[in-house]
């Protein structure tokens, strides 16, 4: 793997302990191998968001929380800046292309334009990136 994108669902599958997906614990192992991962500007609050819903939601407390934030921001994750230049061209047209939303169509974007894996848990997205040719971890 030459490199990897790595989006909020993928990020959630290993950090909450009620999800703990296999393809998202390869991604975490992916990382810490030194795979180059890049992430689109609104991934940090896609994640935060998960984190804050699952606390209101009580399946992990204020304090997991605020751990899982700690973990996110030491990870070597690069983001990428581009991706809010692309934002109206190529990633509305894969937005229109799939069926995407234009969060969803930014990992896409990224992963075509860096010729990544692809790392999520979310269906419509790993569909739309086995169409398009990208590697789905």
């Amino acid at each position: 793997m030459r490199a990897l994108v790595m989006d909020g669902s993928a990020a959630l599958g290993f950090l909450m302990p009620d999800e703990q997906a296999p393809d998202a614990w390869r991604a975490l192992e992916a990382l810490e191998r030194g795979v180059p991962t890049f992430v689109p500007a609104h991934w940090a609050l896609e994640v935060a968001n998960g984190l804050l819903m699952a606390e209101r939601r009580k399946r992990i407390s204020r304090a997991d929380a605020a751990e899982a934030a700690g973990v996110i921001g030491q990870l070597p994750i690069e983001t990428d800046d581009e991706t809010g230049r692309r934002a109206a061209g190529e990633t509305s047209a894969l937005a229109r292309q799939y069926g995407l939303t234009i969060y969803d169509a930014a990992y896409l974007e990224l992963a075509l334009r860096r010729a990544a894996t692809l790392a999520t848990s979310d269906a419509a997205l790993a569909k739309a990136a086995r169409k398009a040719g990208v590697q789905l971890i």
